[in-house]
């Protein structure tokens, strides 16, 4: 594992062990992720999903009896709602996706009716442990918001300012990518750039330095910045990185994972609690790191419109 993983790991192990609904966990890599978890005190696992389903997965994954409370459910859609109904009986603090898709449990999070969504556009993050960092690299957002606009956006640069307090950052350095570093009308993601950064100056944006638009190479590397003469607190050592779209922010991930090796682990912010979207990808230790970022997240409930 990662030494920043480690790090991140070590930190939520002090917290208490999370309450979490697991939804719809009727496969063996996912329960296997959970024995895991539990094992480093991380989680304390609610399964909600098709009893019968479960208890062959657990089999298939050496968890034969299943240590876990079982919560019976008909089919994926009903686990949805049986989870984040434990979320709003005060029961739960965190929901992680087991083997349903991502649009079934997106689409209940955000329904209205199940209280998880706040006064915040709900977005995703990406924690990268790269090769020559010594901290965590974050990707906003990879997963979630297709083609934001600059309302959505603010809101996605925000969740990820206070996920990354939330983590143990002390400055967060935020680029906004685009293609070039210049402010060009014909490319509107560097015209949303410039605008997030004066909303940053006017208060609109806060926690974090912010600077864009910024190529992606002169956002994380130095050479590149003394080459373009770029001013920049942040430009060469950003921490957290905005993408114009769901297509950059895919592909910007997925190339840092299987090209550059990177290790990652993800989580959705700005609902009232964190949700742990899996992929059928994930490692192990990728998943159990997600429940790390969970367990911080959730300890420090900073998002508006998120708590009692």
């Amino acid at each position: 594992m990662h030494p920043v993983f480690k790090a991140l790991l070590l930190r939520a192990k002090e917290k208490p062990a999370l309450r979490l609904a697991v939804v719809h966990p009727c496969d063996a890599l996912t329960l296997e992720s959970l024995a895991a978890a539990v094992k480093e005190g991380l989680i304390d696992p609610l399964l909600v999903g098709p009893e019968a389903k479960i208890r062959k997965a657990a089999q298939e994954a050496g968890l034969d009896p299943v240590p876990w409370p079982i919560i019976d459910t008909p089919h994926s859609h009903a686990s949805a709602d049986a989870a984040l109904a434990l979320v709003r009986e005060g029961k739960a603090d965190a929901v992680m996706k087991g083997s349903l898709h991502t649009d079934e449990l997106m689409s209940a999070v955000i329904n209205p009716a199940n209280g998880l969504r706040t006064e915040r556009r709900i977005s995703h993050c990406y924690v990268m442990a790269t090769a020559h960092h010594t901290e965590p690299l974050l990707v906003t957002d990879a997963a979630i918001n297709i083609a934001p606009n600059l309302h959505e956006k603010a809101d996605i640069v925000q969740n990820a300012i206070d996920f990354a307090h939330a983590i143990g950052l002390s400055e967060v350095r935020v680029a906004v990518l685009s293609a070039t570093e210049m402010v060009n009308p014909a490319i509107q993601s560097t015209l949303d750039a410039a605008s997030l950064c004066k909303m940053a100056d006017r208060g609109q944006i806060t926690g974090a330095l912010i600077d864009g638009p910024l190529a992606l190479d002169n956002a994380i590397d130095m050479g590149a910045v003394a080459q373009k003469h770029i001013i920049s607190p942040v430009a060469g050592r950003a921490n957290v990185l905005v993408v114009p779209d769901i297509e950059a922010g895919n592909i910007l991930a997925k190339t840092l994972s299987f090209m550059a090796h990177a290790e990652a682990a993800g989580i959705v912010v700005g609902a009232r609690v964190p949700v742990i979207l899996t992929s059928r990808a994930d490692t192990l230790e990728s998943r159990v790191v997600s429940c790390a970022l969970a367990r911080l997240l959730a300890e420090v409930r900073v998002f508006k419109g998120v708590g009692k």
